[in-house]
């Protein structure tokens, strides 16, 4: 394995967490609600009366604030290595890990683990842990 030096940001990249962790707290303190991401989309599939408006204005945010930055500094290029089946599967696949996971990367990643959840720390190990063996199975093992 190589890092590519020459793209490693690791400013933008503490920014970027940097702000999801603010943004985080800020759900939690003002709203009471976590920013588990899973949790909110779930909650508007099943919508509980008063409790629409601010996952509505959750999901707007994760829609617009791509859509401002392009808008802003341009549009960001990037390669996916990958069809569209194997982009369907692989989200089929994280979708159905969140409902036996009882939740997502941001609920237990980020707002799990800075809670001191021991179940978080659980699931956080366990789908880096699939990551990892699934990165690995892909790119060297079945290889071709």
């Amino acid at each position: 394995m190589t890092i590519d030096w020459n793209a490693f940001t690791p400013g933008p990249a503490f920014a970027g967490g940097a702000l999801i962790g603010i943004a985080a707290a800020m759900l939690v303190l003002l709203n009471g609600r976590l920013a588990g991401v899973s949790g909110v989309l779930g909650g508007l599939l099943a919508p509980v009366r008063g409790d629409i408006a601010w996952r509505v204005a959750f999901v707007g945010g994760l829609i617009a604030a791509p859509v401002l930055y392009q808008w802003a500094w341009g549009p960001v290029h990037s390669q996916i290595d990958a069809g569209f089946g194997t982009l369907a599967a692989a989200g089929l696949l994280v979708g159905i890990g969140t409902r036996y996971g009882s939740g997502c990367t941001s609920g237990h990643g980020v707002c799990g683990l800075s809670r001191l959840s021991l179940r978080s720390l659980v699931a956080t190990l366990t789908f880096m842990a699939a990551g990892f063996a699934t990165v690995f199975l892909m790119r060297h093992l079945l290889a071709g």
